[in-house]
């Protein structure tokens, strides 16, 4: 990785972060309890916690998301910056700049899921 890639790289990490950092706040919103109100109807309150659970997961992958950033940020003055967790190789830097949270390259990924 040049050092101009690895500047957008970790430029593009902490914009990442940041609106993460945002769907965060609005997830826990989302997330909160629904309160046992009458006024609302059944259906009404089906869907709200319908909501809650829909924000609940997405609050849960946002701060997986969280953590998977700040591991890359500690890794932006090592030579292993960029490189794949489970094989050592380099992750494309299309790849890097889609998906700035990754840990693995392609073919690791695949292996995974």
């Amino acid at each position: 990785m040049t050092d101009a890639e690895r500047n957008e790289y970790l430029n593009k990490v902490r914009e990442t972060l940041a609106e993460t950092g945002l769907e965060i706040t609005e997830f826990t919103e989302a997330a909160k309890p629904v309160a046992p109100d009458n006024a609302i109807g059944r259906i009404s309150r089906m869907d709200a916690i319908n909501n809650k659970t829909f924000a609940d997961r997405k609050l849960r992958e946002a701060k997986q998301r969280i953590k998977r950033l700040e591991r890359v940020l500690d890794k932006a003055e090592s030579s292993d910056l960029g490189k794949c967790n489970r094989c050592g190789e380099e992750i494309m830097f299309k790849r890097l700049l889609y998906m700035p949270d990754t840990l693995l390259c392609i073919s690791c990924a695949r292996k995974k899921g």
